[in-house]
């Protein structure tokens, strides 16, 4: 696979596929027995269980939007630094929905093989999440 394709896959995982909340992209570009890890510490296994992780965000953040600001690529991986926002309306961690616009900084670390992505690990600044949405005392 080829560096181009890399991106573009990473490119489609956002832009496409998270922005739009679109569960036809994710089925179409991720592994069926994908790996992941969310930027706020949850662990999934498959394209299904990906998209079911995918609607709970965008339960929580009307307006999710997830930014790429850096993105580098390879024959079969790719790393990417982000932004993710969205308008805090649904309770992530039990809190009560606050109705602020919300946002937290992210890298991700994707391997890729055979047209689809295969595995991602997200870290998030889930300490800044959480002290934004109420869940942790302000710094």
């Amino acid at each position: 696979m080829a560096e181009d394709d890399s991106r573009r896959l990473v490119e489609r995982f956002y832009h496409d596929m998270w922005n739009r909340n679109d569960a036809d992209v994710a089925r179409a570009i991720l592994e069926p027995a994908l790996e992941f890890r969310g930027s706020i510490g949850e662990v999934r296994h498959g394209a299904e269980d990906f998209i079911l992780y995918m609607r709970k965000i965008h339960d929580a953040f009307a307006d999710y939007h997830c930014r790429i600001d850096d993105l580098v690529a390879a024959a079969d991986r790719a790393a990417a630094q982000m932004m993710f926002t969205g308008r805090h309306r649904a309770a992530l961690w039990g809190e009560t929905p606050t109705g602020r616009p919300i946002g937290w900084a992210g890298a991700a670390f994707f391997t890729t093989g055979g047209g689809r992505i295969r595995r991602i690990w997200v870290l998030g600044d889930t300490e800044g999440l959480k002290r934004a949405l109420g869940v942790l005392p302000p710094a």
